[in-house]
């Protein structure tokens, strides 16, 4: 199906991404991890992510994620902050070698400032916020936030700010039929726009674990493009305790040098 324009922003960096949960009470706390990217179709290893996040009182507060190729070269980095909104950061995620970058410069009361450079061209926008709106990895804490609501079957309907496409979208969430991760029980979420755009894109899974509500895998766009197309990973991505058997065998720093 045609994917989502600017979907790949969620990803959270859902997308992709980010394992929020669990944190400590109280000051703050730093968590390094990986995750790991595979072709949703093929199967295919695809990239490594490699996670730095902060939070405080147990709410993230800022964090960075850097992106690296199968042979364990740097392709992206992202950064994050949580000061100004529990749910859409100041963010920064650049691809250098596509000269590419999306942003929210700027997030207000009431307005966020999108970014966005591509293909040689700059632009701006205002996006509306409100409590209801998440922008980018956000979105991850705004389901966290309401999870009692998913673990209840309700459905979870939000503003999603999508910068890389300098727009909002209407979203929703709702938790489907459960699964496994590693042998263990998973709860899965089904996310997808809540309009007549879900009939032209595919929707977003993630699964969590029920207890901790930490993050065990996502499926779908990715933050990450296909350098023979130019397009957006369709991926499957894993955060698991240890490191896959097929994952490569150097894996990138978890704290930067």
């Amino acid at each position: 199906m045609k994917r989502c324009p600017g979907a790949a922003l969620v990803l959270l960096t859902l997308a992709v991404f980010c394992r929020l949960a669990g944190a400590a009470e109280g000051g703050d706390e730093t968590r390094r991890y990986y995750g790991y990217a595979y072709d949703l179709k093929t199967g295919r290893y695809l990239y490594t992510e490699v996670h730095e996040q902060v939070y405080r009182g147990g709410q993230w507060a800022r964090g960075r994620i850097r992106f690296y190729a199968a042979d364990g070269r740097a392709i992206g980095d992202k950064t994050l902050d949580f000061s100004a909104h529990p749910y859409v950061p100041v963010y920064r995620f650049e691809i250098p070698a596509e000269h590419y970058v999306e942003a929210i410069t700027e997030v207000g009361k009431t307005v966020a400032r999108l970014h966005k450079q591509a293909d040689g061209k700059t632009a701006s926008k205002i996006a509306d916020v409100d409590d209801n709106t998440a922008g980018d990895s956000g979105f991850h804490s705004y389901l966290v936030a309401h999870f009692d609501e998913l673990m209840r079957r309700d459905t979870l309907a939000f503003n999603f700010i999508v910068a890389g496409n300098l727009d909002r979208y209407r979203f929703r969430a709702k938790r489907i039929d459960d699964g496994q991760f590693q042998g263990q029980p998973s709860v899965r979420v089904r996310v997808e726009p809540d309009s007549l755009l879900r009939y032209l894109v595919s929707p977003l899974e993630l699964a969590y674990e029920p207890v901790s509500k930490k993050l065990l895998e996502y499926r779908g766009i990715s933050n990450v493009h296909d350098p023979a197309t130019g397009k957006a990973y369709n991926a499957r991505i894993v955060y698991p305790d240890q490191p896959p058997a097929d994952a490569p065998k150097t894996l990138p720093p978890l704290t930067p040098g």
